[in-house]
């Protein structure tokens, strides 16, 4: 599995929908080898994000809790920390 694609089950709060989506098209960038979408290569990968962030919308639905959180938050919660604590740094100023 790409190394990018962290671990959505047992997160507190629950994952997102956009941090399902990021995760869904991680995946499909990765198997497919794209880098970048074009007009060629978008309507493909949309179809294919939408099908995966389905599935693993009812995975995660149906999956039973987790005894322990996963050890790292999703890159989109990692960066929502870390505009809020620059945002902090320079409110302090």
């Amino acid at each position: 599995m790409c190394r990018n694609i962290t671990v959505l089950r047992g997160l507190e709060p629950a994952a997102t929908e956009q941090e399902i989506y990021a995760a869904a098209l991680q995946y499909v960038r990765k198997v497919g080898g794209i880098s970048g979408l074009s007009s060629t290569t978008k309507p493909a990968v949309d179809k294919a994000v939408a099908a995966i962030a389905a599935a693993t919308t009812t995975l995660l639905a149906e999956l039973p809790d987790r005894r322990v959180p996963p050890p790292t938050e999703p890159p989109l919660r990692r960066i929502a920390a870390r505009d809020a604590a620059a945002g902090e740094g320079s409110a302090a100023r």
